[in-house]
């Protein structure tokens, strides 16, 4: 075998590696991850050395920090941990973030507004603010829009998925209520202000069942976990997707006392561009940062 034939054969099981890490990317989810004592204006001291960059989309369940729009400066920090303003990710704002308004900063650093879609290789994102009441009914109605219209005239994508903070699946068939899981169980949040009933159950819930129908994958996130809950992942009667978790374990000063927490969890999803296929899978995250140290 002569040089030429060497490189070129060299050339081509390089172009065929290449083209097979092309092929599949990983996202993460992360729910309630700031800092118990960082004076509200750090996250999980954790999430500073975990890198991000094997990861194409970065999703931010809420409550990043606890006090995360009191300052121009928090936001502008948020977006130098997980890149905020890049298209693919996302951060649906928790009660914590959204407390001190200020949702312009999130508009400015993020280049969009605090609801919003996105869609990759087949991947549709909405990012709901579930902080949004019937006293905003422009803004709510707007939301509301949003998903109907994603919803309505969706056709290529393989997976549909809706990010959002707060529990408001009650009544979903086949689901817990969220108090049993999550931080949060918004009995009365409604989706609009067209109708005083417009709960997730009633107003978005047979959208996401309209998308299903299509042979689309709905799977639907929520971050306001860490404390009730670490995880959580059931199926509707409906075959749609309900996941969560979150993080809580920076409360715990006492060595002794942390060991004996269930261990926080973050979400990560494997995306095969090529067969189109979306798996996932809670991920401890101190292995998580353990693993990546090691290489």
């Amino acid at each position: 075998m002569n040089f030429r034939t060497t490189l070129t054969l060299v050339f081509v099981f390089t172009s065929i590696l290449s083209i097979a890490q092309d092929t599949s990317e990983q996202f993460i989810f992360i729910g309630h991850p700031y800092g118990w004592h960082t004076g509200g204006e750090k996250v999980d001291p954790r999430l500073e050395i975990l890198d991000f960059t094997d990861y194409e989309r970065i999703w931010l369940g809420g409550d990043v920090c606890s006090e995360a729009m009191l300052e121009y400066d928090i936001i502008s920090y948020i977006d130098s941990l997980f890149n905020i303003s890049k298209p693919e990710n996302t951060w649906a704002l928790g009660n914590h973030d959204a407390r001190n308004y200020n949702w312009e900063f999130y508009r400015e650093i993020a280049g969009k507004k605090t609801f919003n879609v996105h869609s990759k290789n087949k991947v549709t994102v909405i990012t709901l603010n579930t902080n949004i009441t019937p006293a905003d009914c422009e803004k709510l109605n707007d939301q509301y829009r949003l998903i109907t219209t994603v919803c309505d005239t969706i056709q290529s994508s393989t997976d549909l998925i809706l990010i959002m903070h707060h529990g408001i699946w009650l009544d979903v068939p086949g689901l817990p209520s969220p108090s049993t899981y999550a931080q949060s169980n918004l009995i009365f949040w409604n989706s609009n202000c067209y109708d005083v009933n417009s709960t997730f159950v009633n107003s978005i819930y047979p959208l996401l069942l309209d998308v299903k129908e299509k042979g689309i994958n709905v799977t639907c996130l929520i971050g306001d976990m860490g404390a009730n809950g670490k995880t959580f992942s059931k199926y509707s009667d409906d075959s749609i997707l309900f996941l969560g978790c979150g993080l809580n374990n920076s409360l715990y000063t006492d060595s002794t006392e942390l060991a004996n927490q269930p261990k926080d969890k973050v979400l990560i999803f494997e995306h095969n561009i090529t067969t189109n296929t979306l798996e996932w899978e809670f991920q401890d995250l101190d292995s998580l940062i353990v693993t990546q140290q090691k290489y």
